[in-house]
């Protein structure tokens, strides 16, 4: 007899006397523990529904306080190990419809200022993410017209910092903190995750 997965017996509702309705009554009373779920169900859908095919291995997630590893999930692709940094729209920001198209904008940075080492050898205190720092990000776009759709991109395709507190050869080493995006999704994004692990494949060789 197979085992149960005591997660899929576990009623959170049940659990805490709440009806669906008086849960969506607390969340938009506390718009931040909206903000707080949805990045974390975000996870849970592009991990569903972008990862869970036969074309990766190994799915992983680094542990929660690894500052080595910014990134949501380690898998691997032919043999090629990945690591994918999954971001979410700015509702407040997000203009269009489904027939104009859309745009938004997203946040690409930690949530606290760490040390960082760059490639030259230089060290800065920033909340800017590295380059190279993870291999592929995924920018949820649900807030585009309540459709669970991604965007991906390679890291090394996304745009520098242009921040004055960093020099030139600091900003090389930087990420963009705020990255616009539109639907359908310009280059350097895709929709088609497979094509951007191909590109980042063949940037190694």
């Amino acid at each position: 007899m197979t085992a149960k997965n005591p997660t899929h017996e576990f009623d959170l509702l049940k659990s805490w006397g709440l009806t669906s309705g008086e849960l969506s009554e607390i969340v938009a009373e506390n718009p931040s523990m909206r903000g707080l779920m949805f990045g974390f169900i975000a996870e849970y859908k592009i991990k569903r529904d972008c990862l869970s095919g036969s074309k990766i291995k190994n799915l992983t997630r680094p542990r929660s306080h690894d500052r080595k590893a910014k990134g949501d999930f380690f898998f691997e692709y032919k043999g090629h190990k990945i690591l994918l940094e999954v971001k979410c729209l700015d509702t407040p920001k997000v203009k269009g419809n489904e027939v104009d198209g859309w745009s938004g904008t997203f946040q690409c940075n930690a949530s606290d200022k760490t040390t960082v080492q760059l490639p030259n050898g230089e060290t800065v205190k920033t909340n800017c993410l590295a380059v190279g720092g993870f291999d592929v990000l995924a920018v949820c776009l649900f807030a585009f017209g309540n459709v669970w759709r991604y965007a991906f991109a390679a890291n090394m395709d996304l745009p520098r910092t242009t921040w004055p507190k960093y020099t030139p050869k600091q900003q090389e080493y930087l990420l963009k903190s705020s990255m616009g995006i539109t639907w359908p999704v310009p280059s350097p994004f895709s929709t088609d995750l497979f094509a951007i692990l191909e590109r980042v494949i063949e940037a190694r060789k």
